[in-house]
């Protein structure tokens, strides 16, 4: 069986994606919660897009290797890049008054966790420092699901049949899309209504799509994209929203469903689109491939008939 154009693997991955994906979308929103089963459907989902990458290598015979698995650099960049933009988003959250900086109840749960009880100041330290580096390992394990598919797979073969500009938009669109089921009918809100956290919610997608594409593009490793991607979940969901006292409207403007992160992360967006040229050359389609094998294969007389027809 011949392999398909990369433009047909590309819709057979996707399709692949919901296909798989639909499975425990249907279980996460019968229960309707994400904590059902113990977070146990939120984490298969998240590996839906691995296994759809597989599933289409499979199918067309290529090696898993081709995933980018090589650990590569810009791994501390991808920690600490998510931190830098999250931090800048909360931070004029609380220096306008759209939230405030030390949700009580979330302390004290902290320090219940920790097995503090004093200053709040050590006990968000602390809690901050163990967070960004043990819980990161957990963070990871399950990104790492998800950026074997979007970053692995997807966003190396939309840049061999397209710009960079439309490689990030095509895979942020569709990265956004996959959560729509939750964000629609789930319970993956801030408390906003479904079309302001959707808007808000896809424009910081397809924002940090750029980040997460000129990573993996310039990296040659998925690696960036799982840390990225961890990282961010981590800041945003474990730390910042959590530490943030609503003032009235907060949700509004916070977590992933609200205004300002998707605001910080366009102008990273623009930052990383403006650095496109120093991007390395897109490797060729894998029709290039085959045509290429294929001349190279042919008789040397056939080529020299060929191109003395040509010449007449």
């Amino acid at each position: 069986m011949m392999a398909a154009t990369s433009k047909q693997q590309i819709l057979t991955y996707v399709v692949f994606v919901f296909l798989f994906s639909s499975v425990f979308y249907f279980q996460i929103l019968h229960a309707g919660s994400l904590g059902a089963g113990g977070g146990i459907y939120v984490r298969g989902l998240m590996w839906c897009p691995a296994l759809a990458a597989f599933a289409t290598l499979a199918l067309n015979r290529r090696s898993l290797r081709e995933l980018g698995w090589g650990w590569g650099k810009y791994q501390f960049q991808s920690w600490w890049i998510p931190l830098f933009y999250s931090a800048i988003a909360y931070t004029i959250v609380w220096t306008i008054g759209l939230g405030a900086f030390g949700n009580p109840e979330f302390i004290k749960q902290a320090g219940d966790t920790l097995g503090w009880h004093g200053s709040r100041w050590i006990i968000v330290g602390l809690y901050i420092v163990l967070i960004s580096a043990v819980g990161l390992i957990g963070s990871l394990a399950s990104a790492l699901g998800e950026e074997i598919g979007w970053r692995g797979f997807l966003v190396p073969e939309l840049a061999r049949n397209f710009s960079f500009t439309t490689t990030a938009l095509i895979s942020g669109i569709i990265w956004s899309l996959w959560h729509y089921p939750l964000l629609i009918w789930g319970d993956y809100n801030a408390g906003t209504p479904t079309w302001y956290g959707i808007t808000c919610f896809t424009t910081m997608v397809i924002a940090i799509s750029f980040l997460f594409a000129w990573m993996r593009l310039k990296s040659g490793s998925l690696w960036t994209g799982a840390m990225l991607h961890a990282s961010h979940n981590l800041f945003v969901q474990a730390i910042f929203t959590p530490l943030t006292r609503n003032t009235g409207k907060t949700a509004w403007f916070i977590d992933e469903f609200g205004a300002v992160l998707p605001a910080v992360t366009v102008v990273v967006a623009i930052y990383f689109w403006r650095r496109r040229k120093e991007l390395p050359p897109s490797t060729e389609t894998h029709e290039d491939a085959t045509k290429m094998r294929r001349a190279i294969s042919t008789p040397t007389t056939k080529l020299d008939e060929r191109e003395k027809t040509r010449v007449c």
